[in-house]
């Protein structure tokens, strides 16, 4: 398509391959639309309450009726625009037909998102419902078509269809990779503008490398800080940028700071465990403590990482080992009762489903594929995280800009599949880690009342992976002196919150409540960054300063080769 001549053909010939390149792995994903059982919810709640659904049905027609009696009457005044609504708020969707149809689905998405939130099922099967129901929704909006997005076809026709040829390219390369991009992928590259804090890989085996960070002070705390980061993406997101790492910040502030970078697993690597993880970070425990010399560290992990961490922890407080001087815990679940929208996925029937795929009898225990955890999470946020980029980047035919935070986000890692049917089952699914003696790790009942080490940890109040009242319960498990903090924003942004900025806030409080509800309001608003907060805390962990170390690494654990590394670098297959 190098002119457009406005056919019908043109557009049908585009909207055919939009909806062939996006909604088809969207559908195919672990955040699919399930559209059978959507309508088997529905039709229960039908049956359940019809008389519920008799009023619905006449609201939504007698709305849509006051809209075309407004739209066809002499002197139509279109209906006030949403602005807070991006999708619709350009001059375009003011004109007549134009904002009849935004008014019209936006009734239609208003009704059955109504019927779906107050549906009389069952807790799990009502947010399923609603779950769907709202991916329904906002896949149908006329944004998200070429035929009916304003804007779009404006803009097609003042570059003679230039931006639909663009946006087609756009598409069939995202249609290759399997992903809708979010960013300019070739503004940045690891270890050229991302993952730069300089250090050196002194440890590896088949599932992660050890990486030590250089001093940039001329004294260094006596006990070391391990990063744990999530194994399901690359752990350059506490390295992102220097004005954006946390990484940077800490060795800055005089931390000798160590970090596991998980492997990007291959086919081969596909019957690795659960233990065989939690090991890797008693390993990494071990460097640490070894090339500093010292009999305690601080220890740090994030969302996954965290729940490894401390899986970890609990396994050596039962074999009588106390490595950990201080543990912080960023975004992570240790009690599963409340997983928000992500308990839509798993039921029985998906981790069996699981099970059978990466069990003792498939090929090599197979892997499952970032990109499915990728579109999974992105469908909790599918118009933020989808649908404003095909907007964009096919109907209109723009490059999306650089952002740090997307490419990672994008940069995908492949998981042992193994490992991950055990991870679901045991903590989504039956929420059996809360439980002390239920789960054998390494070898042992673990029982994470035995961690009582002093620990921080952070919540993010609009988390949308690790709802932040689930991470407050991690307070009734701990046995140890507990600093809760609840940031602003959400799951990555309210963690990678540069102190230099001083943007955004955080809470905190010394109650120590059951209920989050009843911690929240006894809390204290703080202007600025959680960073300089827990600083103040992690120093007070760390020891006595000592003169920084000249070389990375030890005679048992030498250099193997520049941060960041190659793990890091792996893409999937």
């Amino acid at each position: 398509m190098n002119a457009f001549s406005g056919s019908t053909e043109e557009l049908a010939a585009f909207q055919r391959a939009l909806l062939e390149g996006v909604m088809r792995p969207f559908a195919q994903g672990a955040g699919g639309l399930d559209t059978m059982e959507v309508l088997k919810l529905l039709a229960e709640d039908f049956v359940r309450d019809p008389a519920r659904w008799r009023v619905l049905q006449e609201n939504f027609y007698r709305q849509q009726m006051e809209l075309w009696v407004r739209a066809t009457s002499p002197s139509p005044a279109p209906t006030p625009a949403d602005t807070t609504d991006r999708r619709f708020s350009g001059e375009a969707w003011r004109e007549p037909f134009y904002n009849l149809l935004v008014q019209s689905y936006l009734t239609t998405a208003g009704c059955l998102t109504e019927a779906a939130e107050g549906a009389t099922l069952e807790t799990l099967a009502r947010r399923k419902l609603a779950f769907f129901v709202r991916q329904y929704v906002d896949a149908m909006s006329p944004a998200n078509f070429a035929w009916t997005n304003p804007e779009a076809l404006k803009l097609a026709a003042e570059t003679q269809g230039a931006s639909l040829a663009r946006g087609m390219e756009n598409l069939r390369a995202d249609a290759e990779k399997g992903m809708v991009s979010m960013t300019d992928e070739r503004a940045f590259e690891v270890g050229r503008n991302l993952a730069v804090t300089p250090g050196t890989v002194v440890f590896e085996n088949e599932l992660m490398q050890v990486i030590q960070y250089h001093p940039s002070t001329q004294t260094v705390y006596r006990a070391p800080l391990l990063m744990v980061p999530p194994c399901i993406n690359k752990f350059y997101i506490l390295d992102l940028q220097p004005d954006n790492s946390l990484v940077r910040f800490a060795v800055g502030q005089g931390h000798t700071v160590f970090m596991v970078s998980w492997r990007n697993v291959p086919q081969s690597l596909g019957r690795a465990t659960w233990d065989d993880y939690v090991n890797s970070v008693i390993t990494a425990i071990g460097v640490a403590r070894a090339v500093c010399r010292v009999r305690k560290i601080n220890a740090l992990g994030f969302c996954v990482g965290g729940t490894l961490l401390a899986s970890a922890l609990a396994v050596l407080r039962v074999n009588g080992k106390d490595p950990v001087a201080s543990l912080t815990l960023l975004a992570t679940m240790l009690d599963f009762a409340d997983t928000g929208e992500l308990s839509v996925f798993i039921d029985e029937a998906y981790v069996q489903k699981r099970e059978r795929e990466f069990g003792e009898h498939s090929s090599e225990g197979g892997i499952l594929r970032g990109r499915e955890l990728a579109i999974t999470f992105a469908s909790l946020r599918a118009n933020d995280l989808i649908w404003n980029y095909v907007v964009n980047n096919y109907l209109k035919g723009k490059t999306p800009p650089p952002f740090d935070l997307l490419y990672w986000n994008s940069d995908s890692t492949n998981l042992p599949g193994a490992m991950y049917a055990y991870y679901i089952r045991n903590t989504y699914l039956e929420n059996n880690l809360r439980t002390p003696g239920k789960l054998t790790m390494c070898g042992v009942p673990v029982d994470l009342a035995e961690i009582d080490m002093p620990a921080y940890l952070l919540a993010t109040r609009e988390d949308h992976i690790v709802p932040w009242k689930t991470a407050y319960a991690s307070t009734q498990l701990l046995g140890s002196d507990l600093t809760f903090v609840l940031s602003a924003s959400g799951h990555i942004a309210g963690v990678i919150n540069p102190a230099a900025r001083n943007r955004r806030n955080y809470w905190t409080s010394d109650s120590r409540v059951d209920n989050p509800d009843e911690w929240f309001a006894s809390a204290t608003s703080q202007p600025g960054s959680w960073w300089t907060h827990w600083s103040a805390w992690l120093a007070g962990h760390a020891g006595r300063r000592v003169v920084a170390p000249a070389t990375p690494g030890n005679a048992k654990y030498p250099p193997i080769e520049a941060a960041p590394g190659r793990y890091v670098r792996e893409k999937p297959v």
